[in-house]
């Protein structure tokens, strides 16, 4: 009997609370207000050339020449949202020749519309560490957006001769850094 009475009472205290708790008018509208602002870190180009392809038929090379095709920038999401991109670059050089490095950004004609240049000093037993950041925003922008190709193009400068059997290779290594705004 005490048991009914407890479930009955109970029962008529949780409906007193339900009737009388507070509910406010909710406003679906805020979701008009949203605004994202993610960030995508990606890898952008690597490459590893070793001493003995600048030597063919025992002849040095002095020019490597890349175009690989990017089409990251050309996706509809990145047009649309992107607001600002960072382009870190990390070359390492162990072989005990100097060079530059000249990064040509190509839209889809191949006709240029950035050059990035890289002085890469010759190794000399230490790490030998090139870096820097390409920062695009406002309208600059645009450049990223038309980029279909980069071309890479690395040049040897004079220096000590390199055979078959030289040793040491020129590391590079590439990221980008997107911002994007979505609302």
């Amino acid at each position: 009997m005490k048991n009914t009475v407890f479930k009955k009472f109970s029962g008529l205290l949780l409906l007193v609370i339900v009737c009388f708790s507070c509910a406010s008018d909710l406003d679906f509208n805020q979701v008009n207000d949203v605004k994202l602002e993610p960030v995508f870190v990606s890898n952008l180009a690597s490459f590893e050339i070793p001493a003995k392809d600048f030597v063919t038929g025992g002849v040095e090379q002095n020019v490597i020449y890349a175009v690989p095709t990017v089409d990251i920038f050309n996706d509809a999401f990145f047009r649309n949202n992107l607001v600002k991109a960072a382009l870190d670059f990390e070359i390492n050089n162990t072989i005990n020749r100097a060079y530059t490095l000249e990064i040509t950004f190509l839209d889809a004609n191949d006709s240029p519309l950035h050059t990035i240049n890289f002085s890469i000093p010759a190794h000399t037993g230490t790490e030998n560490l090139v870096s820097t950041t390409e920062t695009f925003e406002n309208n600059q922008l645009n450049i990223l957006k038309r980029t279909t190709k980069m071309a890479f193009l690395l040049r040897m400068a004079s220096g000590p001769a390199l055979t078959e059997n030289s040793l040491g290779s020129i590391k590079l290594r590439s990221g980008v850094t997107a911002y994007f705004i979505i609302e």
